[in-house]
């Protein structure tokens, strides 16, 4: 679980671009290189601690391979009974 609240901050960019990229027509491969160019600019400005990164990798990928963050809602047919 994610404390400190740079990296929380990190992820939540993260996840919410997978879901745009997801809506846009990309898939799991390519999302998993997004996630390792975010994850290689960090490392390389110091922003954040390199276990914390690590953390940040673990979740994001975690998420990432969760197929129910990307399943689409279908809304309920309107069923007319009368």
């Amino acid at each position: 679980m994610l404390q400190d609240t740079q990296t929380i901050r990190c992820y939540q960019r993260l996840t919410d671009a997978f879901v745009e990229l997801w809506n846009r027509g990309y898939r799991t491969d390519d999302m998993r290189m997004y996630l390792d160019g975010y994850l290689a600019a960090l490392r390389n400005t110091n922003v954040i601690e390199p276990y914390l990164i690590h953390r940040l990798e673990e979740e994001a990928t975690r998420y990432l391979y969760d197929s129910s963050n990307f399943a689409l809602t279908q809304p309920e047919p309107d069923y007319d009974y009368y």
